[in-house]
């Protein structure tokens, strides 16, 4: 998301009934937990390419 995103989807959030207001809010909690996850693989992918290139110099 960037920062217009970010400002339309807390401007919604504002402005929403509390039913609504707790879509939103799960909706962001489900985004965290996809980013987590993808941050883990993203972080495990790198470490194995920096070994494969160690091992490949050596």
């Amino acid at each position: 998301m960037n920062e217009e995103d970010v400002k339309a989807f807390l401007d919604d959030y504002k402005k929403a009934d509390t039913e609504k207001k707790l879509d939103m809010w799960f909706f962001a909690l489900d985004q965290e937990e996809m980013w987590e996850e993808l941050l883990t693989k993203m972080s495990m992918i790198a470490q194995m390419q920096n070994t494969a290139k160690k091992t490949i110099e050596e």
